[in-house]
């Protein structure tokens, strides 16, 4: 037999439903004798002694191409142009890809905004070697608010269990306040003709769409409603 739930197969002893909960018979029908398809008893599986022979060879396939860009750029230029850019793209792939597989129960927490610091830096190094003046005034405070906006995404989703809707209505907002804070640091640091044009189309639709989410958490027959007509 099955869940008229959620269609799991069931054995002739089961009550209920071992992953949804779903009483599985009316108490009056009699309940026929066979062997659970489940195990009744909690526990956990038995752990597997790791190994790091794959997260050495993804480390190698980073390292590789790194020192050969840098050994072909000293060849031809005598010293490190642009190799340093190909580097700090590699730096930054082996960070958010390879680096948590390092870790049994790597923490988000932890590596949003190490991946975050990490863009930081290698946006002030192309800064540093072009000269160009625009860090302080444009990179850091964007990727910084971006930084800070994801970290607490991640660190509620992960610590609270409830409140869903409120986390990514009130991200919305203020995805559409960074977008207004880009437009007008583009017109501080690079001189753009208007200083608020573009930005108020995303701040208004992530405005909206957070307004809604959050609506939708504060009224529970609108967000049943939502569920029923979404299949949710």
């Amino acid at each position: 037999m099955y869940c008229v739930r959620c269609g799991v197969k069931l054995a002739d002893t089961e009550k209920s439903c071992p992953l949804c909960g779903t009483v599985v018979y009316h108490p009056d029908v009699q309940q026929g004798a066979g062997t659970p398809l489940y195990p009744t008893e909690k526990g956990h599986p038995p752990q597997r002694k790791r190994s790091f022979l794959l997260q050495y060879i993804i480390t190698f396939l980073f390292l590789l191409p790194a020192v050969l860009v840098v050994e072909c750029d000293v060849q031809f230029n005598h010293t490190v142009t642009w190799a340093g850019y190909v580097v700090g793209g590699l730096a930054l792939a082996y960070i958010a890809v390879a680096l948590p597989l390092w870790f049994r129960k790597p923490n988000p927490v932890c590596f949003v905004p190490g991946f975050f610091a990490a863009v930081l830096a290698y946006l002030w190094y192309i800064d540093w070697t072009v000269q160009g003046e625009w860090f302080l005034t444009f990179a850091f405070p964007v990727v910084g608010g971006l930084a800070l906006i994801v970290t607490a995404v991640t660190a509620l989703l992960r610590y609270l269990k409830r409140g869903r809707l409120y986390i990514f209505g009130g991200a919305c907002i203020l995805l559409g306040g960074l977008t207004v804070l880009l437009e007008f640091l583009l017109h501080v640091t690079f001189h753009t003709a208007r200083i608020f044009g573009w930005s108020m189309y995303p701040c208004t639709a992530l405005g909206f769409i957070g307004a809604v989410l959050i609506f939708l958490a504060i009224c529970e027959p609108a967000r049943e409603t939502v569920e029923r007509k979404m299949f949710l």
